[in-house]
């Protein structure tokens, strides 16, 4: 156990809608089933954007001042009390979804979806009801219970697995959220069956890694949808075998894809966060059998559909990090990546420091990334 304070660098949020400064800050020694971790690699993720630029809008509240960051790759620094499952120099990704292996849920093989110490990530602290970085003794709370875009971070036990060593963690990084949710999305939740065939609504990181799941699960037909036209080469790398701008037609998008196919596709992924967009990706579906996947992301907004479109057979899903089982599926899909059956560099559009993460977030926003990562 060290229990010094480690001081280094972080870009904190001190309030919403204002760009990060990066600070010299404290990170605490871990406590009881805490791991503290030097990062090495944190990609720059869509849902970081949304909590500094869209709070209160699509997205609940999270309080400030907030170290984001929540895509990552490490190395264990030190373990507190009671840790078993890892020591110092271990690789390891950080999960915002926790696998504790002990509740219902995690018992369950229905569900990812474990609570362990949930409320309190949702606040920014740990199980103790305290975050573990600060700015001259004000407390900085941690983004999901992660904040990557730090050079240490703490994190639970529980929200943290040990992955290979001979991993390139500026690689695997994005195992953490956004290519895991898309392509579980895909091969996990949707389960695509081989030659079917299936639309994946916005072309960003997760939407990309969803079409990479169709094209794993054997797909015939895999349609990209998206308005940014510049998106379109990047998809068809991953397996998608057209794409489609809404804005090219005159007609709703799902009438021009249910024309396209002859009735409908049999599964719709949405991978943008907009209601009205899932909407039309579960309208894009064939009516007695299609199967609509939502992995974007938004927390309070509210979809409007009409009853037939599921009364006659279609059925709507959510899924969360992709259906994964945090713990025990993230280093499988690393192995997938070192086996080459999963990509990974091919979302990289961008290597920048962490004194750019600013420009990073203007990237993203803009369009003209599909991942950064930032090396700390």
């Amino acid at each position: 156990v060290n229990l010094t304070v480690i001081k280094c660098k972080a870009a904190v949020a001190w309030e919403p809608g204002k760009p990060l400064t990066i600070q010299d800050v404290d990170v605490a020694p871990p406590k009881v089933h805490e791991v503290r971790i030097k990062i090495v690699a944190t990609g720059v993720c869509h849902t970081d954007w949304e909590y500094l630029y869209e709070s209160g809008k699509g997205m609940k509240s999270r309080p400030f001042p907030l170290v984001l960051g929540h895509e990552a790759a490490g190395i264990v620094e030190s373990v507190g009390p009671e840790v078993t499952k890892f020591s110092p120099g271990d690789k390891v990704i950080p999960l915002f979804l926790p696998q504790c292996g002990e509740c219902e849920r995690c018992r369950s093989p229905k569900t990812n979806q474990c609570r362990k110490n949930w409320a309190n990530m949702q606040l920014g602290v740990m199980a103790d009801g305290t975050s573990r970085i600060s700015y001259k003794n004000q407390q900085l709370y941690q983004f999901l219970g992660v904040s990557s875009f730090s050079q240490y971070t703490v994190v639970p036990d529980t929200s943290l697995t040990k992955i290979r060593c001979d991993a390139p963690l500026d690689k695997v990084c994005l195992l953490g959220c956004g290519v895991s949710t898309g392509y579980g999305a895909a091969v996990k939740t949707a389960k695509v069956e081989k030659d079917s065939s299936c639309a994946v609504f916005g072309l960003g990181a997760v939407g990309l890694a969803a079409v990479m799941g169709c094209q794993v699960a054997g797909a015939k037909r895999i349609i990209g949808v998206d308005i940014n036209p510049d998106k379109f080469e990047k998809a068809r790398v991953f397996g998608a075998t057209e794409c489609i701008n809404p804005r090219d037609h005159e007609k709703a998008i799902q009438e021009v894809l249910v024309e396209k196919t002859g009735g409908g596709v049999d599964y719709a992924l949405e991978c943008v966060g907009s209601p009205v967009i899932m909407n039309a990706a579960l309208e894009s579906t064939a009516e007695a059998w299609g199967t609509c996947v939502i992995a974007g992301w938004t927390e309070t907004e509210t979809m409007n559909i009409m009853v037939e479109k599921i009364l006659m057979g279609r059925t709507l899903k959510g899924t969360y990090f992709g259906g994964w089982k945090s713990v025990e599926d993230v280093p499988k899909l690393v192995d997938d990546y070192m086996n080459k059956k999963l990509k990974l560099d091919e979302f990289i559009t961008h290597n920048l420091t962490l004194d750019q993460i600013n420009v990073a977030f203007d990237l993203l926003k803009s369009g003209k990334s599909i991942r950064t990562v930032i090396s700390l």
